[in-house]
């Protein structure tokens, strides 16, 4: 299983194309907000959000509930518990390049306090997502009352077309099964079963990934993503797929 991804000679990972403008952005670590989040831009959404009406804010998060993940980044110690944890709930075959979430690592050697910076990633659960729309089977399919993009196995064909699709790199070919598959939110393995948090978030020591409700404002992910101290960006916001996963500094 692939650990570690150096970004600094990713190849073939599904960020290949990033612009150097895009790496200065997001490797600023929140110095800038760089990000678009839901709804819209997160500063228009942050200076608006008070003056919305309830069908604004329905219109935002339409899913109840609108499941969604904050990773405070520079939390992560690379300690590879939430990816161990992913393995044995999701039953993922311990092969090269198999994952539903796992650790991206750029070396800084010119940095102060450290030489290493550590970017947890997973699927984005985009609103727009780009693997549902070109996936000529719908087995990729978003889940019409949470939100959540899914696969459906029996429907996969294994033409890998959502792979290509996806800007995010966060699908595997799951031999065992013939078909492509991908990180649910563990919805299957925890959340329809009562489960607060996914398996990733609860084995995580260090509070780096945060779980939650988008569509609730009293929800820990929902605060952290309108607040305004700490800038909140994603991935890759130019692919215009306005996923529901957040990054930002604890």
């Amino acid at each position: 299983m692939n650990k570690h991804i150096d970004l600094n000679n990713l190849k073939n990972e599904g960020l290949e194309n990033v612009s150097n403008q895009e790496r200065r952005d997001f490797f600023k670590m929140g110095l800038a907000i760089t990000g678009v989040f839901a709804g819209g831009t997160l500063f228009s959404a942050i200076s608006t959000f008070n003056r919305a009406h309830a069908s604004d804010f329905a219109k935002k998060y339409p899913y109840k509930p609108h499941y969604s993940m904050v990773m405070q980044q520079d939390r992560c110690i690379d300690c590879e518990r939430c990816m161990e944890a992913c393995v044995v709930t999701n039953n993922v075959p311990r092969r090269h390049g198999n994952y539903r979430t796992t650790i991206l690592e750029k070396e800084t050697p010119d940095a102060i306090g450290g030489k290493r910076e550590f970017i947890p990633v997973l699927c984005n659960q985009c609103n727009l997502p780009q693997c549902v729309r070109v996936c000529p089977t719908k087995a990729t399919y978003k889940d019409k009352s949470n939100g959540i993009v899914m696969m459906n196995i029996k429907k996969c064909i294994g033409c890998l077309t959502c792979q290509l699709g996806c800007p995010y790199n966060a699908r595997y070919f799951d031999e065992t099964r013939h078909a492509v598959d991908k990180c649910n939110f563990c919805w299957d393995t925890r959340i329809s079963k009562g489960e607060k948090d996914t398996a990733c978030a609860h084995a995580c020591p260090a509070d780096v990934r945060i779980f939650g409700d988008l569509s609730n404002q009293e929800d820990r992910v929902f605060k952290i993503v309108h607040q305004i101290e700490k800038p909140v960006w994603i991935l890759r916001p130019e692919s215009g797929t306005r996923p529901n996963v957040f990054y930002t500094k604890g």
